[in-house]
């Protein structure tokens, strides 16, 4: 699930143009060698994390959907949020690149965390 709404959300008509624009990528000029080593490497990526948040609503002994989006949005602002943005601040990079990436990480925490503790 996470690794198509990643697809969706940086996909040109949702945030692929703007996301370009603040990391100075020019359209074109990706490298589409880069492309497939990626995806997989997102979709490894996509599973660690879904099997550590599964851990983490176990051991919370969270139930039910709602439980499970509060548990995913505190790990956001304890482990994407927290570091990211002083991190943004130090590089000098816009904050709506943060909204951009923090967001897609938000949105897959908080839908992850209700259907991880929803199934359980």
């Amino acid at each position: 699930m996470l690794w198509v709404l990643g697809a969706i959300w940086y996909s040109p008509p949702v945030f692929a143009k703007p996301w370009m624009e603040l990391l100075g990528i020019k359209k074109g000029e990706s490298k589409q060698s880069g492309l497939m080593l990626g995806m997989i490497s997102s979709f490894i990526g996509d599973l660690v994390l879904s099997f550590i948040l599964a851990h983490i609503i176990f051991w919370a002994n969270a139930t039910g959907f709602a439980n499970g989006c509060v548990l995913g949005v505190l790990m956001w602002i304890g482990f994407i949020a927290a570091p990211n943005v002083p991190q943004g601040i130090y590089e000098q990079r816009r904050f709506k690149l943060f909204a951009i990436n923090g967001g897609y990480w938000l949105l897959c925490l908080f839908l992850a965390g209700g259907l991880l503790a929803a199934w359980r």
